[in-house]
């Protein structure tokens, strides 16, 4: 497969020629099926399609040469996207496909090994779909004795092996659905597993190993860990590291001449399935061609319209596998440095006009592409909180003082190795407390940071920035968003961003340090501080794209509002992942806005975690040992559910380490951790000698999974993720095509006072005014922007006149002239703009001596005198609907403004005929207008005023609700 794009990227001839067309079914106006769930019929579901056998293949079919490669890891060799799964009596027979159906790979899975063996071959021929067929057909007659080869079930990818007391069993994935879109790459979320025995089936003629007791208690304690929640997968692309090490990592591969595809690289710390995937490193060669290693975390991605360009933001947060667990139960740092809830926040902006990371003729040189990387995890001290009472707050104890602050010194060395140097640290624990709680834990890590900042050379030091802000936000004279912006505002330009580019036209920059948060928990204060560092990397983010011209965004934009949305998603998550319950305080809470209705929210909340926390955390903590190989069942052992603790399965026996790596207390970090990061330049393959003149396909494997080349597909299908996605458009009003001057940017502050009374199309409708003026008091009354059929006693059809360049205004009944206010009053008018039932807040006694009292304006009768001599007997305007039956063509011409008033009619004319006596009285204007004569009275144009004088149709027109 050759790429369309130009310069390096060329076709090697010595390389292998593409396959032929495949022949297109003649079949091809035959009904097509069912449409599931509304998708498309050239979609995807979230089911994979089993492989299909040919008992006898067409000559269509046959392999021409150079279609195939003989050999695994070859150039042109894609990994496998979907699998299907056959069983035998004695084997299982795993037949992987790439993206096109094109190349086939088998694994063998043996079911009669002894109990604790795992006996898996894979092969290493890659077959064509006629190959295959013959390949299955001869297993299945080599079977026949013992019912045969069957199809067991077609998955996306396989997990790994796993075993308790008995057998190994396999973890597939049944169900997956796209989430997110990076530089062409797919990435998938988990949505259905099946945990799969490798023992003889129950209506084999060879033994079943019978269940124990034991075995079923394992079983169901794994069930308890939700797989289908939370997982992510992709096949081309590293989730499991940052943006930013991925490009730095591929140009430096391609500057070396490295052969693709090389060894991956996955960060076992965020691999989930590190510990099912051990048993299948140990038997196969090409581990990740079967296996998928998957992320615990969050992953969203959503669209930000800005007029004709769109910023895709993908928030991505990874869970460390190390030390994880349940809220009370896993607090602290363990021997090793690790953290509880330790989790790595990466948010991406790009601008995806060329799809890929690549930016043609030069790989991985994409400079639509940016990203941004925060930390959070708890405290790196020797703490705990006991929660075997009934208090929702248990006591924090620390259970061991270490002087040389042993835990701290290997995560802080962790964090430079991750991330580089330096670690701005925001703790956001409590100060002051009647009885010492959080605030314990802020005086012991202030010492801890204290000591090993002795020690680190200067410029690397870690930033320590302690703020009580659970105090300043129960302070109602303390700006809590505003002190968290200055502090993002530092640690954005401390830390710097990633922002690829090709050194020549596009000058890149590397992020170098990372802003660690944490509060107690490392739930509510820590999402919204990190939620507030983001705001102003994305700010930065987009300001290095092109986008913005300013590095800042306001609140209540519709880009903010969007971000924020998907960062309370990300809090949710994270916060039902450890503590059981979503959060318990949003970005409302500290913004101080819309207190009363959260308070509700707010306690359901706490009440849920502190239920879980009480009576299902247990549950879970064994889940998660038991998945993660923190527990592993030893003949004759305790059982898992007998374990009084698992300090054990999460602490390293200090024997067992501390002699072999004997760390010192004042070099305690890697020097070669504070060098600072710098993006790779960018070098040609064809610069290197040993490396030919290759297409992208060699370098990038996304190309045929993102556009399916050779395949009949149509526009929908390959952006139909696109559509999916979330985007600023939702936040635009559902009639946003009919607001007059409605401004589409996405960084314009939407408040009350912005919206505007939509003008619709062919609609007579009498126009609020946005202030009213109380003729006996002075004072301004505001009434509701909300299209209503009432109308207010002192508001009658007053004509708005628009301006339009010094041009004369055109009469109309649907309009007004300005008001002239002074400007304190027009800030009033915006600030008090009241809704529908404050405007129905009236007393009767206003109602009544306006009603008997009414004053008639020399503007009104300017009107009224307007409303008389318009070319049709009809009553006063009084609703924004109409019946369209009941009105003369000749009314609406008029309302619309086509009617001519010097020519006396509709565009000559008036469309009347000629000796039309009665349209002729219509156009009559008496020398007294506001005067009724005994004769005016049966005329239908007087009968609307006079019930109005009477405040007869008051009421109806004005109800109180």
């Amino acid at each position: 497969m050759t790429s369309p794009l130009s310069g390096d990227f060329v076709h090697d001839p010595q390389s292998p020629e593409p396959s032929q067309l495949p022949s297109i079914s003649r079949d091809l106006f035959a009904a097509p099926e069912s449409k599931a769930h509304g998708r498309e019929e050239d979609e995807e579901g979230p089911v994979a399609q089993p492989f299909q056998r040919n008992s006898s293949p067409s000559q269509d079919n046959k392999r021409n040469k150079g279609a195939g490669y003989g050999k695994v890891g070859d150039q042109g060799v894609c990994k496998m996207h979907k699998f299907s799964l056959y069983e035998t009596a004695m084997r299982y027979y795993l037949v992987g496909a790439d993206v096109m159906d094109r190349r086939f790979r088998i694994l063998k899975i043996d079911r009669m090994a002894e109990p604790g063996n795992l006996s898996i071959a894979e092969d290493e021929i890659v077959y064509n779909k006629k190959e295959m067929s013959q390949l299955l057909n001869a297993i299945d007659d080599g079977n026949k004795s013992t019912g045969g080869m069957k199809l067991k079930c077609s998955t996306w990818g396989l997990l790994g092996f796993i075993r308790f007391t008995g057998p190994y069993y396999m973890l597939l994935i049944m169900k997956r659905s796209q989430v997110a879109m990076i530089g062409g790459h797919f990435v998938y979320q988990v949505d259905g597993t099946e945990l799969i025995p490798l023992t003889t089936g129950s209506n084999s003629r060879f033994k079943s190993e019978s269940k124990n007791p034991e075995e079923a208690r394992f079983l169901t304690i794994l069930h308890n860990l939700d797989l289908t929640r939370s997982f992510y997968f992709s096949y081309s692309y590293d989730i499991t590291r940052t943006l930013q090490h991925n490009i730095c990592a591929e140009r430096a591969c391609v500057a070396r001449g490295d052969s693709y595809p090389h060894e991956p690289d996955y960060n076992t710390m965020f691999v989930w399935n590190s510990f099912l995937l051990q048993p299948a490193n140990a038997a196969l060669k090409n581990t990740y061609d079967w296996c998928l290693p998957v992320i615990h975390g969050y992953i969203d991605q959503a669209a930000l319209s800005v007029f004709d360009r769109t910023a895709y933001i993908t928030v991505i947060a990874r869970r460390s596998r190390f030390f994880a667990g349940a809220r009370f139960l896993k607090r602290g740092a363990n021997d090793l440095g690790y953290v509880a809830n330790d989790v790595e926040t990466e948010q991406i902006v790009s601008e995806v006009q060329t799809t890929s990371l690549h930016s043609p003729p030069m790989l991985f040189t994409n400079p639509n592409f940016t990203s941004y990387v925060q930390h959070r995890g708890s405290i790196p001290l020797y703490w705990t909180q006991d929660n075997t009472g009934v208090t929702p707050k248990p006591p924090i104890e620390l259970n061991l003082v270490d002087p040389f602050y042993s835990a701290a010194a290997l995560h802080f060395d962790n964090l430079f190795e991750r991330y580089g140097a330096p670690v701005y640290v925001l703790n956001l624990v409590k100060a002051k407390e009647r009885k010492p709680r959080e605030s314990k834990l802020l005086l012991e890590y202030t010492n801890a940071i204290d000591y090993l900042n002795q020690f680190l050379p200067e410029g690397n030091k870690i930033i320590h920035k302690a703020w009580d802000m659970s105090r300043a936000s129960k302070t109602s004279d303390e700006d809590v968003i505003g002190t968290l912006e200055a502090i993002a505002e530092e640690v954005v330009i401390t830390t710097g961003l990633f922002h690829n580019g090709d050194g020549q036209t596009h000058m890149p920059s590397v992020q170098n340090g990372v802003a660690r948060t944490n509060c107690i928990d490392c739930l509510d204060r820590t999402n919204a501080a990190q939620f507030v560092i983001g705001k102003r990397a994305l700010g930065h983010q987009l300001h290095a794209l092109g986008i913005l011209a300013d590095t800042s965004i306001d609140y209540d934009t519709d880009a903010v509002n969007l971000f924020t949305h998907m960062f309370h998603d990300h809090g949710d998550t994270i916060a039902m992942q450890y503590g059981g319950s979503q959060l318990v305080n949003t970005m409302e809470t500290y913004r101080k806005i819309n207190q009363w209705t959260s308070h509700s929210r707010d306690m359901v909340e706490s009440f849920k975690r502190y239920y879980h926390n009480s009576f299902m955390d247990g549950q879970r903590q064994e889940a998660y040992n038991l998945f993660l190989g923190n527990y592993i069942w030893t003949q004759g052992g305790p059982m898992l559910w007998d374990l009084t603790t698992d300090y054990y399965l999460h602490h390293a026996d200090p024997r067992a380490w501390s002699s072999k790596h004997p760390r010192s207390y004042t070099n305690w970090f890697t020097p070669e951790h504070l060098a600072t990061r710098t993006l790779p330049p960018y070098s040609s393959p064809s610069a290197s000698s040993t490396t030919p003149r290759k297409p992208l396909g060699y370098y990038d494997d996304y190309w045929p999974e993102y556009y399916k080349p050779l395949a009949v597909s149509s526009v929908l299908k390959v952006f139909s993720y696109k559509g999916k996605m979330n985007s600023t458009q939702r936040y635009w009003p559902a009639d946003h095509i009919y607001l007059k001057n409605y401004d589409y940017s996405p960084f314009k502050v939407r408040t009350e006072a912005d919206q505007e009374v939509p003008e619709r199309k062919r609609h007579v409708k009498i126009q609020e005014p946005e202030v009213e003026l109380d003729d006996d008091a002075g004072s301004i009354h505001s009434v509701s922007t909300i299209p209503t059929k009432r109308i207010l006693i002192q508001r009658w059809l007053q004509p708005i006149h628009e301006p339009n360049s010094g041009a004369s205004p055109t009469p109309g009944i649907m309009k007004m002239p300005p008001f002239h206010l002074d400007e304190r009053a027009l800030e009033m008018a915006r600030v008090k703009k009241l809704d529908k039932t404050k405007t129905a807040l009236w007393t009767f006694t206003q109602v009544v001596s306006e009603s008997l009292n009414p004053y008639v304006t020399e503007e009104e009768g300017e009107d009224y005198a307007r409303y008389i001599s318009h070319p049709q007997t009809l009553p006063l305007v009084v609703s924004d609907t109409l019946n369209s039956s009941d009105v003369d063509v000749d009314y609406l011409v008029y309302v619309n403004g086509s009617y001519d008033r010097g020519s006396g009619g509709l565009g000559g004319d008036g469309g009347r005929g000629d000796g039309d006596e009665e349209f002729e009285d219509f156009l009559t204007v008496a020398e007294n207008p506001l005067t009724v004569f005994e004769e005016d009275l049966p005329k239908k144009r007087y009968k609307a005023y006079k019930k109005w004088l009477a405040g007869k149709s008051l009421f109806k027109q004005q109800p109180i609700e």
